[in-house]
């Protein structure tokens, strides 16, 4: 199965790791740090042009999304129940 991201971006729901809202890169110092390494490995894709909601990590890559943190998790929730 897979999950829409925004954009035109998708991915396999085997990949998903976790979701996030954008809001604990401010508030976390350990996911600024790991959102630092991740950029200077280049294994960060802003999905569009709109100001992100949600951080989406994968077992390859982090994506900024502009869907809603909730939003994602209830489209992955649905694709874990099949």
């Amino acid at each position: 199965m897979y999950i829409h991201l925004g954009g035109e971006k998708i991915i396999r729901a085997a990949e998903l790791v976790a979701i996030f809202d954008v809001s604990i890169e401010q508030s976390s110092k350990l996911s600024k740090q790991f959102v630092a390494g991740a950029r200077k490995r280049k294994d960060v894709e802003t999905i569009g042009e709109e100001e992100p909601k949600s951080i989406v990590l994968t077992k390859h890559k982090i994506y900024y999304s502009p869907i809603s943190s909730s939003t994602l998790k209830k489209r992955a929730h649905h694709f874990a129940a099949y």
